[in-house]
């Protein structure tokens, strides 16, 4: 059964969602502590949280919202955004997250990506594949890499990497649906990785799609703010659907 994780996207303190990872195409939904108290009250376990201004300025800014929300709920926070260097990524595990999601320094700096892979485990770690037209995407998604996403994962699968969050940045905050012949594709070549679908969706049949497609794990959040998903019902067919 596919795992799902709700997210927070954060600018200035306040939870948002982009479109395409477009800056100027923000919409505010309200404070991130609030929400993330309506996920935990309906049984959700595990939160994605982003930190945008992070990710744009190249180190951490949110890390006090990350601490309301570690220190004041109860949820497993993987956290992601502007982790750049040691100072930032202690940052975000003092600060109560769980996991850590990075990107751009696998990218730029790959000796440093895997001293922290040793030092935490994979468990603790969680490479971001950002993609767009097939190319991995760093720095808030302002700048395109050269790495292309198979080969790409195929260096840190090596290196020991077991969890991956993956988002096809031309669909994200679209509600267009989920890029799931990608993340079959990338299933298909590594079966024991544990994918974390993101971008897209837009519905419970896309979830439904991505589980019956056997994708691990889905992070999705401007379907929740928008209100094209009812998360008790979500979270009430995870549980019935779910082998006792």
């Amino acid at each position: 059964m596919i795992e799902l994780i709700p997210a927070i996207d954060i600018i200035d303190g306040h939870c948002v969602r982009l479109t395409k990872g477009d800056y100027d195409q923000k919409t505010v939904y309200g404070d991130p502590l609030e929400m993330a108290r309506q996920f935990e009250a309906i049984g959700y376990k595990r939160l994605h949280v982003v930190d945008l201004d992070g990710a744009k300025s190249k180190h951490i800014v949110n890390d006090e919202v990350l601490r309301r929300i570690t220190s004041q709920t109860s949820l497993i926070v993987d956290f992601g955004g502007g982790i750049k260097t040691d100072d930032d990524l202690k940052k975000a595990f003092d600060a109560g997250a769980s996991m850590v999601t990075i990107g751009s320094i696998a990218v730029s700096n790959p000796e440093l990506f895997e001293k922290w892979l040793n030092q935490y485990g994979p468990e603790r770690i969680i490479l971001g594949a950002d993609v767009r037209n097939g190319y991995i995407s760093i720095n808030g998604w302002k700048e395109d890499s050269k790495e292309e996403l198979l080969p790409f994962l195929k260096r840190y699968v090596a290196m020991g990497v077991k969890n991956v969050l993956c988002t096809e940045i031309s669909k994200d905050g679209t509600l267009s649906g989920p890029a799931t012949l990608l993340y079959k594709e990338v299933m298909a070549v590594y079966p024991n990785l544990y994918l974390i679908a993101s971008g897209g969706v837009s519905s419970m049949d896309d979830i439904k799609a991505l589980n019956a497609a056997g994708i691990p794990s889905v992070v999705f959040g401007k379907a929740i703010y928008e209100g094209k998903i009812n998360l008790k019902e979500l979270w009430d067919w995870q549980n019935e659907s779910s082998p006792a």
